[in-house]
């Protein structure tokens, strides 16, 4: 497989959220982009803010943008400050290196999309976003 589809972009959102209410996290937005940065797929569910689509948007963004997932970004933006401020100007506000957003791969080891969310912790976030990838049979980066 060399690009996500709609079908499989909702199987991903569907255990995402699935995990996230296994676990008790609070109500959560997760994204589904393309390589390229496209939309896919999202659900906000009830309850999370106005803010939460946007936010896992900009966290797959980044992540798809550079090839690193976001957890990996965000320790370069430390280390960075001004760089990736730049980052997020260029980007158009889009750019989020926040923990939460993971890179999918193919078989191959392909780059062919990355998963954001958004609601709880970084690591509630990314978490949910590994079980989603990983349920549609691709594999989390």
């Amino acid at each position: 497989m060399n690009e996500l589809t709609l079908a499989i972009s909702n199987n991903i959102l569907k255990a995402a959220l699935e995990h996230s209410h296994a676990q008790g996290y609070r109500p959560m937005s997760v994204v589904v982009l393309d390589a390229g940065g496209h939309m896919i797929a999202m659900q906000r569910e009830d309850g999370a803010s106005m803010f939460r689509a946007d936010i896992a948007a900009g966290k797959a963004w980044a992540a798809v943008a550079m090839g690193v997932n976001s957890r990996n970004l965000m320790k370069r933006a430390a280390d960075n400050p001004s760089f990736f401020g730049a980052l997020a100007t260029t980007g158009n506000g889009k750019f989020i290196p926040q923990v939460g957003a993971v890179l999918v791969k193919n078989a191959e080891g392909q780059i062919i999309g990355a998963v954001g969310a958004s609601g709880g912790t970084g690591d509630e976030d990314e978490a949910i976003c590994i079980q989603g990838i990983v349920a549609a049979g691709l594999k989390a980066d």
